[in-house]
């Protein structure tokens, strides 16, 4: 029997990821793309590329109805939706289902239920899964938001319901930051993700974001592909992740794990998606979350397991049961991602235009995820990633010292970039002893300074 084919709901890096692995995998690929991506290189390595609209997501990447058509047209049975856009948009993937098409990801009722931020927190609660100490329902204006926090305690987090990536989220100290804070983080959550319910949680101060890969499929079968620890970040969004956290030890991560396969199977999950936890210096950990989604760290699981999340979405979206048990499952190696963005390395802030020169080198253990060339230009209109290293060795140092090399390496002029910035951490002393927390890129700003 063919193999189906396979509209990509997305662009850039994770399109041209997607694209490999349904090649390797037998799947015909439909590419989209807006007026901004025209030159991409994953529109050449897909069997079909398809325009879509003008540059902004919202006339062109979020244009649901306009996406599906396209899939229909050109004869596609699934859709990939990535990660970012409409990965977590349960109106997309019930649109899906009914026009016919196979959703990669989770059902539309479990992309809901876990979008919202406040639903899932009350769902996991339910479910004896550890969670952040916090408001039971929405803070409905200021006021409410006032009250909850005097009742948890300060410090606290104001946070979007549907969101997730940073925005929509502010950190609060006093009653008056937490005032300043309520229109700005309304307005953002607003703008980003339709909808602006806000609740308030107890912030951790100073810990660790550890998330769980989990993968279960149709049959009940769900496996955890062990955890990453996810606390290199600035503007709360992650620029390094790693497994295994070096953080971790072996009973915590026993718990932590197991916790995430409870919490998948609470929500009847299905596909691969990620449980993510904040741990504090006593090693207690909180639900935070569940993407339902494929990560952008996925490749770090990847080479520390062997397990191509991708193909395992594609196999799981046609009914097949997972290709192993729990114990056939094994951590080997220490694995590394670094972000590389297009951003002043020191402010952080966005730094678009045409890049000039690009040049790395793959090899073993070695990978590099991208979709850009000399040439290409990052506008800004998206995400200023540029690419993603991941690096991977039989040690932790080992990978470390590889990273810092590839890295170095690196010929990328025309813009502003982080790569210094990446440079810097690897080779602080604090981050090579594993010594770091969620705070650990404004404790080294202070250092640097």
């Amino acid at each position: 029997m063919a193999k189906k084919k396979v509209l990509i709901a997305n662009r850039g890096e994770i399109a041209r990821r997607v694209i490999r692995t349904c090649k390797e995998q037998g799947y015909g690929t439909v590419a989209i793309y807006s007026d901004a991506d025209q030159e991409m290189l994953y529109l050449q390595e897909a069997d079909e590329a398809v325009h879509i609209g003008p540059a902004p997501v919202a006339q062109s990447y979020l244009q649901m109805d306009r996406i599906i058509s396209v899939a229909k047209e050109r004869g596609a049975d699934m859709v990939h939706p990535g990660y970012g856009l409409l990965s977590e948009n349960a109106d997309f993937a019930l649109k899906c289902q009914e026009a016919g098409l196979i959703f990669i990801g989770p059902s539309p009722e479990v992309i809901g239920q876990m979008g919202d931020k406040l639903m899932a927190r009350n769902v996991m609660k339910e479910a004896g899964v550890p969670v952040v100490p916090g408001g039971e329902t929405a803070a409905g204006d200021v006021q409410e938001a006032l009250a909850q926090a005097e009742q948890i305690g300060y410090p606290v987090m104001l946070k979007a319901s549907a969101g997730g990536g940073g925005i929509g989220l502010s950190v609060c100290h006093t009653p008056e930051e937490l005032k300043t804070a309520y229109a700005s983080a309304k307005g953002r959550a607003k703008a980003y993700f339709g909808q602006d319910h806000m609740f308030v949680e107890k912030y951790i101060e100073d810990p660790r974001h550890i998330e769980v890969q989990i993968a279960a499929d149709e049959h009940g079968h769900v496996c955890h592909l062990f955890e990453r620890d996810c606390s290199i970040q600035r503007r709360h969004q992650k620029v390094i992740e790693e497994s295994p956290s070096p953080f971790v030890d072996e009973e915590t991560r026993s718990k932590i794990c197991q916790t995430a396969v409870r919490a998948a199977e609470a929500v009847g999950y299905t596909g691969v998606g990620t449980v993510e936890f904040i741990m504090g210096h006593d090693k207690q950990f909180y639900f935070i979350e569940m993407n339902t989604r494929l990560q952008v760290e996925h490749p770090v699981t990847e080479a520390i397991t062997g397990y191509d999340l991708v193909a395992l979405q594609l196999a799981i979206a046609e009914n097949q049961p997972l290709p192993f048990v729990q114990e056939e499952i094994k951590c080997q190696g220490h694995a590394i991602e670094l972000r590389i963005y297009a951003e002043d390395p020191v402010t952080f802030m966005p730094s678009p235009g045409q890049i000039t020169v690009y040049e790395r080198q793959e090899g073993e253990g070695v990978r590099f995820d991208d979709a850009i060339r000399s040439g290409s230009r990052i506008t800004p209109y998206y995400d200023p990633l540029i690419a993603k290293l991941i690096v991977s060795d039989f040690s932790r140092e080992k990978a470390i010292d590889k990273a810092a090399r590839v890295l170095d390496e690196v010929k990328l002029e025309g813009i502003k970039h982080n790569i210094p910035f990446l440079l810097d951490v690897l080779n602080d002393q604090r981050f090579r002893a594993g010594h770091y927390t969620t705070q650990f890129v404004k404790y080294l700003r202070e250092t640097i300074n």
